[in-house]
């Protein structure tokens, strides 16, 4: 199946779930050169399944898992996979992982999971390892060498401080509390990505799994992963490699090196933009869409969903979003980095929401 034939039959095959598509679910394309064949896999992340009491749940999280699931479901063509990106709970507990895992079981595909932090910090992943296995762990498909890495880790003496588990997950919880920790992946998950990757040839595709970024964003909201030089420099010997996170509920792209990022929406709510990133004004694109909180009346404002073509190890990102304009980061050659195709120009940009 050639390239251009792959992308026209998912579009044609999207096409009927555009119109009322609200959710995030991404399909990936995966076209390096060197690679036996293409091939695809779905992108699903950030449910935030929060228990009430009982059965009782909270309604729009589950509704959102639920619509990502069925629209997985009717891809054409069908992906080889599909990944969880994190966040299946907001708080951890075993009825949030339970529920979530419930909502996915639907999925038709093999589904491989990445953790968050609102999984890990109640019981520090103790359920979530029960009932999906380990923290970490990689994989090859068609070609490609996949990672997925547990990037939420961070110093045991901020684990140790909190008197209660509730209170730890509480905090850590809140994405812009001040007394929370920044993310790692930590000394022996480094270590063990270094041995993993030793294994692997320097021109063979690498696709970074991660719930937190690997780069240093925003630390006030913990958009920011403290060891990511460290990762870095161990993915540096590669050709190609892509990081593909959740966590930041919002549209990124960035261009480092030979590694390029992309951030994937949540089924939940958007986040607003952060309103700088000091820590890398020299990579990050222009930010076109300011946002603010979503529509407190309406629940899937800035919420929506990517196709992600990737040839020769550069990634084209179709985002299609609800109540608002459909957008495109494509790889420039001549730039070396993403670029936003469509709102390049001041005027072009649309307002920042005023609704909270």
């Amino acid at each position: 199946m050639t390239h251009s034939t792959s992308r026209r039959n998912f579009l044609k095959g999207a096409g009927t779930l555009t119109a009322g598509s609200l959710l995030p679910m991404s399909l990936i394309e995966l076209a390096f050169a060197d690679i036996s064949e293409n091939f695809t896999f779905a992108y699903i992340s950030d449910s935030h399944i929060q228990h009430i009491k009982g059965r009782e749940f909270v309604r729009n999280w589950d509704q959102g898992l639920k619509r990502a699931v069925a629209e997985t479901n009717l891809l054409s063509p069908k992906p080889d996979f599909v990944l969880y990106g994190g966040d299946i709970a907001q708080l951890g507990t075993k009825p949030e992982i339970d529920h979530g895992l419930e909502l996915l079981s639907p999925l038709r595909y093999k589904v491989y999971y990445a953790l968050g932090e609102h999984d890990y910090y109640l019981d520090l992943g103790e359920y979530w390892e029960r009932q999906l296995g380990p923290q970490y762990y990689s994989f090859d498909h068609k070609g490609v060498h996949f990672v997925v890495l547990n990037s939420i880790l961070t110093y045991e003496d901020w684990i140790k401080k909190w008197p209660t588990a509730e209170e730890r997950m509480a905090v850590m919880a809140g994405l812009d509390n001040p007394k929370g920790s920044p993310f790692m992946v930590g000394e022996a998950q480094r270590e063990w990505l270094r041995k993993d990757l030793d294994k692997v040839n320097k021109y063979r595709p690498v696709v970074i799994l991660s719930h937190s970024p690997l780069q240093k964003l925003f630390r006030n909201w913990n958009f920011w992963t403290e060891d990511a030089e460290e990762i870095r420099q161990i993915l540096h010997p590669f050709h190609k490699v892509t990081v593909i996170y959740g966590h930041v509920h919002q549209i990124q792209y960035n261009q480092i090196g030979n590694t390029s990022f992309h951030a994937a929406m949540a089924t939940a709510w958007p986040w607003p933009y952060p309103s700088s990133y000091a820590q890398a004004q020299n990579y990050m694109p222009k930010l076109t869409v300011p946002m603010n909180r979503a529509d407190p009346f309406f629940e899937r404002d800035a919420t929506g969903w990517q196709f992600i073509n990737i040839h020769s190890g550069n990634v084209d990102m179709h985002y299609t979003l609800y109540d608002n304009t459909n957008r495109v980061v494509a790889f420039n050659e001549r730039s070396g980095r993403p670029l936003d195709v469509a709102y390049q120009a001041s005027a072009n940009q649309i307002p920042p929401q005023k609704h909270f």
